[in-house]
């Protein structure tokens, strides 16, 4: 596995709503690159886009139209091309976000496939046979008398790469080695190529799990994509593959590099910051959140998941450890800077990757009541334009009609006052990430030991000679923890230590050095 993800610290841009050069309202590739070295002065390694290719954006661009071109509106091929020799100029790596599992039902193949007279794209999707005798997928659309199973949005249809026990009563069922599910994953294997070409570093798959239907023990999905690993091993062994499964245990088992935890799949990440209503807008796991004031939460619910995770992929690879994303309520919802300060150190020292969705480093907040904007119903809050400046729509675009709204509210965090500002968020979030770069003990493959798992969370990372402690109280509760003998303080919020204790307020946290 190529090693760039060790260390790095990824930032995730969700290309719309990033800086807008042309007027349009829509940010845009080159808004991308004028920002790239605003990006590289925080010390970020990677960027992730969100998808930029052509879409109906029923789903803000996880209904793809053309896997081969980039969206007008974000600019051109040659300018991701342009984006990625900018990025690379500057030390950083690019991650595109591959739509593996569905398209728009605009998309050429999809157009070809509703058609009732067969051809080579009749089983590019997945129909149910016989619109009036068969219950599954969306019925009536098409010429042909079939109904499409979707795999999200009633307007992305499936795309047909077999299933792993075909029912004998359902002929529709293809088996994955039927000559069509084989053309759609060559097809996949295709469009890898094509953005590695132009530059591409890595793949985000988006829906990984979801490619082959009925795969109960996950055995045909490992297959799939350890087939994928193996063709750019191949080909382009440097690049890599991470994925949104949820899962690490088994996205990493399955030839991914990386996997991320999400508000969905496992309780683990929700059980950290969005368990309280309010804060999780899905509300799949209910409770209390860990890192919150009223000291409730279960910290066990996440380290059970993570320790199991770390034994099983050791030396395969890695755990993404997000701030947020562009499904969920941001991390600064509801919480007051010193929360969000401690949640931040969290995610930058504990085992794996981290990912800072843009704004967190400013810490923007979840603008509430907001319409839906291309199917983004209650995520549009999470989705406003990046803050850069007290100008219009905060220097995000000039336009009189942006893509949505930015935050209006007094006192809201924008770049340029917070880089005046060294006791900013932003200036702190820097320093986490010089920090967490700097620190072996804190790179994704550090050891990890935990000393106290409950309030205030207490462990240890460790690589070679280096050893670091790290306590984090995030409820209203004081506390007193022994430190380790040696102990030098770093970076502490709340706390006073007196060289063998640590008292730690409210909302506190220590992160020492300790001498071996």
């Amino acid at each position: 596995m190529a090693n760039w993800l060790r260390d790095a610290v990824v930032y995730e841009i969700y290309p719309q709503s990033y800086y807008d050069t042309n007027g349009d309202g829509i940010g845009d590739l080159r808004g991308i690159i004028e920002k790239l070295d605003y990006i590289a002065a925080c010390g970020f390694t990677a960027i992730w886009l969100n998808p930029i290719n052509k879409s109906t954006f029923f789903d803000a661009g996880y209904d793809v139209t053309d896997f081969y071109s980039v969206a007008e509106r974000y600019g051109t091929n040659e300018d991701y091309r342009a984006l990625c020799e900018a990025a690379h100029a500057r030390g950083m790596r690019v991650i595109f976000d591959l739509v593996a599992g569905h398209t728009s039902i605009k998309h050429p193949w999809f157009v070809a496939s509703s058609r009732a007279e067969k051809n080579e794209y009749t089983n590019r999707y997945i129909w149910a046979d016989h619109t009036f005798e068969n219950e599954e997928g969306i019925a009536g659309y098409a010429q042909r008398d079939a109904n499409y199973i979707t795999n999200f949005f009633w307007c992305q249809p499936a795309l047909n790469y077999g299933y792993a026990h075909p029912d004998p009563e359902k002929p529709w069922q293809l088996p994955v080695t039927h000559p069509d599910c084989v053309a759609t994953k060559n097809e996949l294997l295709r469009i890898i190529d094509f953005w590695t070409d132009l530059g591409t570093d890595a793949f985000r798959v988006d829906m990984a799990a979801s490619l082959i239907k009925g795969d109960t023990d996950g055995s045909f999905m490992r297959a799939f994509w350890s087939e994928v690993r193996a063709h750019l091993d191949a080909r382009a062994p440097e690049v890599l593959l991470i994925s949104e499964w949820g899962f690490p245990d088994k996205a990493i088992t399955s030839g991914f590099d990386l996997d991320f935890y999400l508000h969905s799949g496992q309780p683990a990440y929700t059980s950290l910051f969005r368990a309280e209503a309010g804060r999780n807008t899905t509300m799949l796991f209910p409770g209390h959140s860990f890192f919150a004031l009223d000291g409730k939460g279960n910290i066990n619910t996440y380290l059970d998941v993570i320790e199991h995770d770390l034994a099983v992929t050791k030396g395969k690879g890695y755990i993404g450890q997000i701030t947020g994303n562009h499904d969920i309520p941001r991390l600064a919802y509801r919480r007051t800077p010193e929360e969000l300060r401690c949640a931040l150190v969290f995610l930058f020292t504990m085992p794996g990757v981290p990912f800072v969705y843009y704004g967190d480093e400013i810490g923007m907040d979840h603008i509430e009541g907001l319409p839906s904007k291309e199917g983004s119903y209650t995520r549009t809050g999470c989705r406003t334009p990046m803050q850069w400046n007290e100008g219009k729509n905060h220097g995000f675009s000039e336009s009189d009609t942006p893509y949505l709204p930015t935050d209006s509210r007094e006192g809201a965090p924008t770049v340029e006052a917070q880089l005046a500002d060294p006791a900013s968020l932003l200036h702190f979030v820097r320093a986490l990430i010089r920090l967490h770069k700097g620190s072996p003990a804190l790179h994704a493959d550090g050891a990890f030991t935990v000393t106290c798992a409950a309030y205030p969370l207490c462990f240890e990372r460790t690589s070679g000679e280096e050893r670091i402690f790290v306590a984090i109280n995030p409820s209203a509760r004081e506390y007193t923890v022994a430190l380790p003998a040696g102990a030098e303080i770093l970076l502490s919020q709340n706390a006073d230590a007196n060289g063998t204790r640590a008292t730690l307020r409210g909302a506190s946290f220590v992160i020492a050095k300790v001498a071996k």
